[in-house]
């Protein structure tokens, strides 16, 4: 246990002091909240509506999804989970203290976010708190455990940019955070329902901001509680110690799995 404290102390601590990391947890997501608030809500004024749960999916989607994998993928190709193997440091805990720590900072962000918008742009707070704070933690669970995901099946680097836009630009676009949802063609909404975001949005709009959801809200917080856990489980079956061990438990593809709860959830909801 001490062990994992010391380990998670020393993420936390690198998530602030790493210029790349401070970026994505705090700079990016809070000075994109400050751009939008400022000329989004002029130009298109019932985007207030939306800001607050907007900007705090922006802000899990950036910290998780552009700062958790590229580190995982560097470490394992310095050869610095062989120096963990070595010291018996297990799998589980290299992969879910990454994703501990970036939550705690997006908590912070999601405060911050929280309690200025309505002062700064007269953005209704939410109704339901307890609902919005489920949410928001199924949704960063969902999105650290495919981030985690996509570190450990990425090769290399520049790999893991690739994966990562794959999941960041079509939810920016479709996902509900600029566009809303009942705006999108029928075959873009089944498509958006296989983002997080486009699920996170629906329960942020039926469970916690006292509006109309698309579709089932419970059913997308049960879809991202899912789709996270079994993500962690994913990552940690195809874990691999070393970028020179050829072998593996379990082809990369099984990382698709992560869209089955999303996928099967556009029939039962």
């Amino acid at each position: 246990m001490n062990a994992f404290i010391h380990h998670f102390t020393f993420e936390f601590r690198t998530g602030i002091r790493n210029k790349q990391l401070l970026l994505m947890n705090y700079l990016f997501p809070l000075g994109f909240y400050l751009m939008m608030g400022f000329v989004m809500a002029e130009i298109n004024p019932p985007f207030r509506e939306d800001i607050i749960p907007a900007m705090v999916v922006f802000g899990i989607l950036a910290a998780t999804l552009l700062g958790i994998p590229d580190p995982l993928v560097n470490a394992r190709e310095n050869g610095v989970f062989r120096s963990y193997k070595i010291n018996g440091i297990p799998s589980i805990s290299i992969l879910v203290i990454p994703a501990l720590t970036t939550i705690l900072h997006l908590v912070l962000v999601a405060v911050i976010i929280t309690i200025s918008a309505p002062l700064l742009f007269d953005a209704p707070s939410p109704v339901h708190w307890l609902n919005y704070v489920l949410i928001f933690v199924s949704m960063a669970i969902a999105c650290a455990g495919l981030s985690v995901l996509i570190g450990v099946v990425s090769p290399s680097s520049r790999m893991t940019v690739l994966w990562s836009q794959l999941v960041f630009v079509p939810s920016m676009l479709l996902g509900g955070l600029m566009v809303p949802y009942k705006m999108l063609p029928d075959i873009a909404g089944k498509f958006a329902q296989l983002l997080p975001a486009t699920q996170a949005m629906n329960a942020f709009n039926g469970l916690a901001m006292g509006k109309d959801a698309a579709f089932s809200p419970w059913g997308s917080v049960i879809m991202l509680l899912i789709s996270g856990i079994l993500a962690f489980g994913l990552a940690v079956y195809l874990f691999s110690w070393d970028s020179r061990n050829t072998t593996r438990r379990g082809h990369p593809m099984l990382a698709l799995l992560v869209l089955l709860p999303y996928a099967l959830g556009i029939f039962l909801w």
